[in-house]
C-alpha cells in the first residue's frame, strides 16, 4: 500500500532534517563527558606551540592543539599556587574563599564551606581523582580524600617547601615533606632521589586510573609540580632537549600528556572526553634559565598579564573545533560552573562566581561571560579588573614586584625591586602588553571599570585602602 503524505507535512519533515544536519553539536542530555584537566606549575604562556615557539620539541602537546581549540586569553584570578587551584576547583574568588598566596605546611586551606570540583561531580555518578600537587590544606579536613577525591597521590604543597631549599633551607627542615597516596603518607622524607620521579608517578597513576574507570564518567585532576622549581627530570629525558634543565622538564611533561591521550584513545573513551591543558599561573622568572617565558608584562605573582594570562588548549572531539585558535576571553572561575553543566550537575548551595562559559568556548556569535568583570588579586590584596570580554583591563594603584638585572640562574634565585602603579586603563586588544596607560583617553571606560572596582573592594576587602 503506498504510503501518502500531504505536501505540507513533507515539508515540515524536511526542515527537521535539514536543522538537525546544520546543527551545532551539543551535548545530549544523557551523556556524561569524562573531564581531565591537566595543570602545570609555574609555566610560561609562551612555554609551547601554538603560543610560543621554544627551542624543545612538545608534539603531544601539540597534537593536543591541532585536535582541540587553543585559547590565547585565558586567566586565573591570582597568579600564585594555592590561590589559583582554589579558583580552579571552586569557581569561587579569592577574595571569597579566603585562600590567598602559597599555603604552606600545617595550614587548614579551602575552607570546607566551599565545594570542589570533585564534590560537584561525585554524586552526578563521577569517579574522582587527583594525582599530583595538592596545594589547598594539608589538614585532614582539607585533604583531597576529604573534599570529593576518590583516590589520590602526590605531594601537598610545593616541591620548594623543603630542607633542600637555596633561600632557607632551616626553615623548611622542621617540615619534611611527604608524598602521600590517598590518606596514607608512603614517603615520609621527600629528597632529591625521589624529585625525578614525581611527572612519571602522576602520570602511571593518571593512566591507571582512566584504564580502571572507563565504562563510567570520571573526573580526572593532574595538577604537576613541574615546572615549578625545583625542577627534575626523569633520566629518560635528562639531557635530551639541547636546551638545559628547564626544556628536559618540558620534554617529560609532554611525554605525559602524550600517555593520558593514549589511554583515552586506547580506552575507547578519547571521543567523550573533555580535555583542558593550562597552568596554574605565568612562569617564575627570578629563576631564569630554569623559569618559563612570556611575552607579556611582568610574571608570576603579579597582576599583569604576564602572571595572570595562561596558554590553554581545551579538546572534545565532536564539540570544540580542532586546531583552531579563539582570542575569546574567560577565567579559570568558569573551569568549574562549565563542566557542572556539561554533566548535568547542579552547582553547589554556596556561593559560586564564575559562570557556565559553553558558548564562550564553542565560539559562538556574540558569546561573552555572564559577568561584567573578572577580579585580580595578589596574596591578600585586591589590584584591579577586567571587563568580561577581555578588552579593558584597570589596575588600582598598588605596587609589584619587578626583575632587577641579576637573573637567576641553574636554581637560585635573582633579585627583584619593587615598583607601583597608579590607577592605569589598558586596552588589551591594541596593547596586550600593558604599555600605554590610556585612562584619560577613555574616561566613560574608566568611569565603568573603577565601579566594579569600587563594589569588589567594598564587598570582598573592606579594609584595603584604594588610593594606596
Amino acid at each position: 500500500m503506498a504510503l501518502l503524505v500531504d505536501r505540507s507535512s513533507l515539508f515540515a519533515l524536511m526542515a527537521c532534517v535539514l536543522a538537525l544536519i546544520v546543527a551545532e553539536p551539543t551535548v545530549a542530555a544523557d551523556t556524561k563527558p569524562n573531564v581531565v584537566i591537566i595543570f602545570l606549575d609555574d609555566s610560561g604562556w609562551g612555554d609551547y606551540p601554538p603560543f610560543g615557539n621554544p627551542p624543545y620539541p612538545t608534539p603531544n602537546v601539540k597534537r593536543l592543539a591541532s585536535e582541540g581549540t587553543s585559547f590565547k586569553n585565558f586567566y586565573v584570578p591570582q597568579a600564585i599556587c594555592s590561590a589559583s587551584r582554589a579558583a580552579l576547583m571552586t569557581g569561587c574568588y579569592p577574595g571569597r574563599t579566603g585562600v590567598f598566596g602559597a599555603h604552606g605546611p600545617n595550614k587548614l586551606g579551602l575552607p570546607t564551606e566551599y565545594a570542589t570540583m570533585a564534590e560537584v561531580l561525585k554524586p552526578a555518578g563521577y569517579a574522582t581523582a587527583v594525582f599530583g600537587k595538592w596545594h589547598l590544606g594539608d589538614t585532614p579536613a582539607t585533604h583531597p580524600y576529604s573534599r570529593g577525591f576518590d583516590e589520590s597521590a602526590g605531594l601537598m604543597y610545593s616541591n620548594d617547601m623543603w630542607e633542600f631549599h637555596p633561600e632557607n633551607p632551616k626553615h623548611w627542615s622542621q617540615f619534611p615533606l611527604k608524598y602521600w597516596e590517598g590518606d596514607n603518607v608512603t614517603i615520609e622524607r621527600v629528597t632529591p632521589e625521589h624529585q625525578p620521579h614525581l611527572t612519571t608517578w602522576y602520570t602511571e597513576k593518571a593512566v591507571d586510573f582512566i584504564h580502571r574507570k572507563k565504562d563510567e564518567p570520571f573526573f580526572l585532576y593532574l595538577p604537576h609540580s613541574m615546572p615549578h622549581v625545583p625542577l627534575f627530570v626523569s633520566k629518560k629525558f635528562e639531557g635530551k632537549s639541547g636546551a638545559g634543565l628547564y626544556g628536559d622538564v618540558m620534554m617529560e611533561i609532554d611525554w605525559s600528556v602524550g600517555e593520558v591521550m593514549k589511554a583515552l584513545k586506547d580506552s575507547g573513551v578519547e571521543d567523550n572526553t573533555l580535555v583542558i591543558f593550562t597552568s596554574d599561573n605565568g612562569p617564575w622568572v627570578s629563576y631564569g634559565n630554569h623559569g618559563g617565558v612570556t611575552p607579556f608584562r611582568e610574571a608570576k605573582a603579579t597582576s599583569f598579564d604576564g602572571g595572570v594570562r595562561s596558554a590553554c588548549i581545551i579538546k572534545y572531539p565532536g564539540h570544540i573545533g580542532a586546531g583552531e585558535s579563539s582570542t575569546k576571553s574567560f577565567n579559570s572561575l568558569d573551569i568549574m560552573p562549565t563542566v557542572a553543566h556539561l554533566a548535568g550537575a547542579p552547582l553547589p548551595s554556596n556561593p559560586v562566581d564564575g559562570t557556565n562559559v559553553w558558548d564562550v568556548i564553542l565560539g559562538k556569535e556574540g558569546a561573552v561571560p555572564d559577568c561584567d568583570y573578572y577580579p585580580f588579586t595578589r596574596s591578600k590584596f585586591f589590584e584591579g579588573v577586567i571587563s568580561n570580554d577581555g578588552k579593558w583591563k584597570l589596575h588600582i594603584p598598588h605596587g609589584y614586584r619587578t626583575m632587577t638585572e641579576r637573573e637567576g640562574k641553574d636554581g637560585i634565585p635573582g633579585k627583584y625591586r619593587q615598583e607601583k602603579i597608579g590607577f592605569a586603563l589598558f586596552d588589551m586588544n591594541a596593547d596586550p602588553f600593558e604599555t600605554t596607560n590610556v585612562i584619560e583617553q577613555y574616561p566613560a571606560v574608566a568611569k565603568r571599570l573603577k565601579g566594579y572596582a569600587e563594589s569588589h573592594l567594598k564587598t570582598f576587602f573592606p579594609t584595603q585602602n584604594q588610593g594606596k
